[in-house]
């Protein structure tokens, strides 16, 4: 019996991500759902983060985390939880995300309907990931938006929060649901974070102008000065070249990171071709992201750097013609990593 949630999770997750859109249905049910219902339930955490008000934030964070317990009349405190949630988001927070800010409760009682081994999973994601975003913004918000953190072990920290946590999560998913991962638990597990900080990094250095405007920064200080910068200077036009080559610097640390998930990938078995796929999509399109970003200072301007629509379509056919083959793979990731036009070479 389909639930009313699972109507608007399922018209939700393509308007707040396209990549996730692209690769959750991939997955077999019920799993498709409990990662849907989960990339949600972080996505509100994000908006949370990104949106509240500061005074209002710490406190929504937390009470998210006891929601998706779903103790005792949950209901109610969904809904109550969303109206405040809703009033303490700022007028620019987009509508998509508003919107499922709003259908907390809809996103709950779907999580709710499935099975009891997708719960402890998606609620320890969610608690260790509300709870990181609040030690960050308490450790160097500095009553604000965060302006840069200290080093880089700072920032592989934030990205455990928002993300490796994820990865930890889509793992205890992955081996609850099929007979099939449970023998790679051993390859898989020590990986997981890796997949998640990834994606995050590679996240982060994408978006470095779009969080410069909204007064945010995730990258290390360290870093920075080592560069003769800080969050103020990173866009001016006279220190483009430290910054194209503060962002190079990074750009080597998140391949080092991709190569990990890529081994983590690979040990999803061939008997479950969605579980790779679902996987494999995000991990390439970044290694395209990171070629666009390297030595671009097109990075640093207003207008958004991105890959397009045709490299991402056939980017997907590449891999779906190799996803059984961990050689050819492996050769595609080689190939996709070398030069920023190597996928029009291979296409």
């Amino acid at each position: 019996m389909v639930v009313p949630g699972e109507s608007f999770c399922r018209t939700q997750l393509p308007r707040v991500s396209r990549t996730f859109a692209l690769n959750i249905p991939l997955l077999p049910a019920p799993l498709d759902l409990a990662v849907t219902v989960a990339y949600l339930l972080c996505r509100i955490a994000d908006t949370l983060e990104d949106e509240a008000l500061g005074a209002l934030q710490a406190g929504l964070l937390d009470e998210l985390a006891g929601l998706v317990a779903l103790g005792p009349d949950w209901e109610a405190r969904a809904r109550s939880f969303s109206r405040r949630a809703g009033l303490a988001l700022g007028g620019g927070a987009p509508v998509a995300e508003a919107e499922l800010v709003s259908g907390t409760p809809m996103v709950l009682e779907t999580l709710a309907s499935l099975p009891p081994w997708v719960h402890p999973h998606v609620a320890r994601c969610v608690r260790t990931m509300t709870g990181g975003m609040n030690h960050i913004q308490q450790a160097y918000g500095g009553g604000g938006g965060v302006r840069g953190l200290p080093d880089l072990h700072a920032l592989s920290l934030y990205c455990y929060y928002v993300a490796g946590v994820v990865g930890e999560m889509l793992t205890g998913l992955f081996l609850a649901s099929s007979p099939w991962v449970a023998p790679r638990k051993a390859r898989l597990v020590p990986r997981a974070v890796a997949f998640g900080r990834a994606l995050q990094l590679t996240n982060i250095l994408k978006d470095v102008r779009e969080d410069l405007d909204r007064g945010r920064c995730w990258l290390p200080w360290d870093r920075m000065a080592a560069h003769g910068l800080e969050p103020a200077t990173l866009v001016l036009p006279g220190h483009r070249a430290q910054a194209v080559d503060l962002m190079d610097e990074l750009v080597v640390v998140a391949r080092r990171e991709l190569d990990v998930a890529l081994e983590y990938s690979l040990a999803l078995p061939t008997e479950e071709p969605g579980l790779r796929l679902f996987c494999l999509y995000p991990l390439f399109f970044a290694v395209l992201t990171l070629n666009v970003l390297e030595g671009n200072p097109a990075v640093f301007d207003p207008a958004p750097v991105k890959i397009g629509r045709d490299a991402v379509r056939s980017l997907m056919l590449l891999t779906q013609e190799r996803v059984a083959s961990d050689a050819a793979l492996r050769e595609l990731y080689a190939d996709c990593s070398r030069a920023p036009r190597a996928l029009e070479a291979m296409t």
